[in-house]
């Protein structure tokens, strides 16, 4: 396979952040309190509330993560269906062609220098990567025996709404402070094309600016390339008032 351009991980990573922040959140919001069950052989994964449960039979695993390692499930002894791990051969087959060391070895170290990350958080971003890297974007990462265990799942419950001025400003908000972005333009651009908003930067990347599906708003920049202030708002079609109504009644006579 033909080596192509180097790219680094953290532009992956900026990529998916934001999306893949409101689709966790969603997911987590449809599943509320549950316990969840896997069968791998009978590709069936099971959300089970106090209310209602919500199976998936078409789902991906990605990889665990313990309290040393990350592994990719392509190189899991256990030795899972091609199928199941389809996605998580593609995220490798991606790190050999882009020169993306993180997606193409077996194991990688949870703990790196004096950094020591949770699993769940290893897991949580290697799983980013995945998202953009194949277009599925809802996850689940579950915990079972002090192991994380990372799933791409699909389900028609855990498809997003349409983009709405809340919902766009939540994730905004909450992410550019919460998520580890390298390039907050790429990041925020990147996120808002995704969910099928018109985008263009103004005055020599200082501004970003979006429109669409009744929403618009700007983003201005720091001279860092970091957020520094967000305005989104809902776009009201002009309203005929009852005068007008009248106005042009009569005038049609």
């Amino acid at each position: 396979m033909p080596v192509s351009e180097p790219v680094p991980l953290t532009r992956l990573l900026d990529d998916a952040g934001l999306l893949s922040l409101e689709h966790r959140l969603h997911v987590e919001e449809v599943l509320g309190s549950h316990r969840w069950q896997a069968d791998m052989e009978g590709r069936r994964l099971e959300f089970v509330g106090a209310d209602q449960t919500f199976v998936c039979t078409d789902f991906q695993l990605l990889g665990t993560a313990d309290s040393e390692s990350w592994l990719w499930a392509w190189a899991n002894p256990w030795g899972f269906p091609r199928s199941l791990i389809a996605v998580a051969r593609m995220v490798r087959e991606f790190g050999h062609r882009y020169g993306v060391a993180e997606l193409c070895a077996a194991e990688l170290p949870v703990r790196v220098g004096r950094a020591a990350p949770e699993p769940q958080q290893v897991a949580g971003l290697l799983t980013d990567a995945a998202k953009v890297i194949s277009g599925h974007w809802s996850s689940f990462c579950g915990v079972t025996d002090d192991t994380c265990v990372a799933f791409l799942v699909e389900h028609p419950a855990f498809e997003l709404p349409p983009p709405s001025a809340s919902g766009l400003a939540r994730v905004l908000a909450h992410g550019v402070n919460a998520l580890p972005l390298v390039d907050h333009r790429r990041a925020t651009q990147s996120y808002l094309s995704r969910r099928g908003l018109a985008t263009g930067f103004l005055e020599d990347y200082r501004v970003l600016e979006f429109s669409g599906a009744g929403v618009a708003g700007s983003i201005e920049f720091d001279s860092a390339g970091c957020v520094a202030n967000l305005d989104v708002g809902v776009v009201l079609d002009r309203i005929e008032l009852p005068s007008e109504q009248r106005a042009q009644s009569a005038n049609s006579l």
